[in-house]
């Protein structure tokens, strides 16, 4: 998810990212039930299904799970890493939401957990099991007993695991719980590859990767045990860079899904072009199991196989070598794509084609230049017996608004739940809006895609604030500049700025905006810039990660001059 919040690959400057407005709504056929709404909420659906907004603003909402009376619970965040400068919750930052009028939007709030103004940040995993609701809080989950009739816990959470890594590229630890008990939790990778310097061009990845005692698996532990303490003897199955949700179907089968490395063609430009870069590799969908090894750091996912890294001896994916016998998957999607979240549909109000099959929520991609971002979408992947049963259809689309990019997407999916009546809730993290998706067609329909949502073109062919022609700065000329934004917008050098950064400049979550006035790294000046880029970022002040010198990206020094050169205009708008 790919990191959720990836590490910035370009220049950073100070400022504070802006959220963008909600999605447009989208068109849609008049209401077929109290609890649609005539506009889907924003989101395009498949015939027969429609949406409402069941709630909104409530924070950086990441997974959801929903108890037997129908009572919503949202785990919500607030890293200071990932959102500087974001306002924090009132309250606690689980919310529990009720719709006690039955017309598709909540009625009922209420927060309770860890509180911001006692150092709380939230987290993303959450789970209900045996009469209590789990969440992840920091470096820890924690049980929180629930009394029926009773939608909100009275005391403080106990501490079932603790100790759960939180450093580098993948601090997240979505989990699930099954029938009896056994706790899975995910603790993602710390780096891209296991390669030191991380994300560097030609850094080779260390071989064994400590990294993996710790990191790069799911980690097995028990729900009705208080104390546990997180320790590399847990490691339950391994080779998986960053899960970014875990799900059961009802015979009991694992499903769980994989942010893939990034960087491939911007590492490594003798083995990979551009077009390799933006298609490897493969997202997953995967079914884990005890002893499992799906092969990172040393293997990724090609859409056939898993082939040899180039950061451990690969020749461009042609070589599998020791990447032969990893564990196989269940299905393949577009790259760097961002798989947030999966859940089975265990419930009987969609047509029978949906029976046991997985939704997947995709959280966009950073790193897909030269083509357009994409992704900020939710997929349903048919199965059958635990296996694909057909090829995946994009269900639910819309969600982005006009820009399918980390910093300008109005929405981005992030969790997935199916409640007792079966309808779905989609969770958003940009502004924490709360879908419900119902459906009220035939119940033999087909899997039919929805149609796919119309966004605006990233790529600007002047300023991107007035669309007119940029102004050089001093020492510059307009060749420089129209070559730092080819830099810029990933079409030439393998450039990855306007992933972090923004088609606007003005940031995301992965790397802060450039637009000025005041800058974290410099003075703002052509050759201050200049210096940042050529130099790198070690330890970020305001943003998610560090970025490597030149952006990762094989710039000499005229290149260096033509970003800094473009860079500089986006602070510097035409009169």
């Amino acid at each position: 998810m790919k990191k959720f919040l990836l590490a910035a690959a370009c220049t950073a400057a100070l400022g504070f990212a802006l959220f963008a407005p909600r999605a447009p709504l989208a068109a849609a056929a008049e209401p077929a039930s109290a609890d649609c709404a005539p506009d889907n909420g924003g989101l395009s659906l498949p015939p027969g299904f429609c949406a409402t907004v069941f709630a909104d603003n409530l924070g950086h909402a990441r997974h959801l799970t929903v108890s037997a009376d129908g009572t919503v619970y949202v785990n919500t965040w607030n890293y200071p890493d990932y959102f500087p400068g974001a306002p924090v919750p009132a309250g606690g930052y689980i919310v529990a939401l009720k719709d006690r009028d039955g017309d598709g939007m909540a009625d009922m709030t209420e927060r309770f957990g860890s509180n911001p103004r006692k150092g709380g940040q939230g987290g993303t995993g959450i789970a209900l099991w045996n009469g209590a609701l789990y969440a992840e809080e920091g470096d820890s989950i924690l049980r929180f007993p629930l009394t029926p009739g009773t939608a909100v816990p009275g005391g403080a959470g106990e501490v079932v695991v603790s100790g759960l890594v939180m450093k580098g590229d993948h601090p997240m630890h979505p989990f699930a719980i099954a029938k009896d008990g056994l706790l899975l939790v995910n603790s993602g990778s710390a780096s891209n590859t296991c390669e030191s310097p991380n994300r560097q061009p030609g850094a080779k990845g260390a071989d064994p990767c400590i990294e993996q005692q710790t990191r790069g698996g799911i980690w097995a532990y028990r729900a009705d045990k208080t104390g546990q303490v997180f320790s590399p003897a847990d490691r339950w199955a391994t080779g998986i860079r960053n899960t970014g949700g875990i799900a059961f179907d009802s015979a009991g089968r694992v499903f769980a899904t994989q942010h893939g490395r990034d960087q491939l063609s911007q590492n490594w430009p003798a083995l990979y072009n551009g077009e390799q870069g933006v298609e490897l590799p493969s997202e997953i969908l995967f079914s884990p199991f005890k002893g499992a090894d799906f092969g990172w750091p040393t293997c990724y996912y090609d859409g056939q196989r898993h082939v040899l890294a180039p950061e451990y001896g690969g020749d461009g994916g042609k070589t599998q070598g020791r990447c032969a016998g990893k564990t196989p998957i269940v299905a393949a999607y577009p790259a760097h794509w961002a798989p947030n979240d999966v859940a089975i549909y265990t419930a009987r109000r969609f047509p029978a084609a949906y029976a046991e099959g997985a939704f997947i929520a995709f959280h966009g991609s950073w790193n897909r230049a030269p083509a357009p971002q994409d992704g900020y979408l939710v997929a349903f992947q048919p199965l059958k017996d635990g296996k694909a049963a057909g090829t995946w259809i994009r269900f639910a689309d819309g969600f982005a608004g006009d820009y399918r990019e980390p910093g300008r997407a109005a929405h981005r999916p992030a969790g997935l739940a199916v409640g007792p009546d079966g309808a779905l809730y989609i969770a958003d993290d940009v502004r924490g809006t709360i879908w419900r998706v119902t459906y009220h067609g035939a119940p033999d329909a087909a899997l039919t895609a929805a149609p796919r949502a119309a966004v605006k073109s990233a790529l600007t062919t002047g300023d991107p604030f007035s669309g007119k022609p940029p102004v050089p700065p001093p020492s510059a000329t307009e060749a420089d500049v129209a070559l730092g934004q080819r830099i810029y917008f990933g079409e030439a050098k393998g450039g990855t700025c306007v992933g972090c950064h923004g088609s606007d400049g003005r940031g995301s979550s992965a790397g802060g905006p450039l637009i000025g006035p005041a800058y974290q790294w410099s003075d703002g000046s052509l050759d201050g810039l200049a210096a940042t880029i050529r130099a790198g970022v070690a330890k970020p002040k305001k943003a998610s990660g560090g970025m490597p010198a030149m952006g990762g990206a094989p710039l000499d020094e005229a290149d260096v001059r033509a970003v800094a050169a473009y860079v500089w205009t986006l602070g510097h708008r035409p009169g």
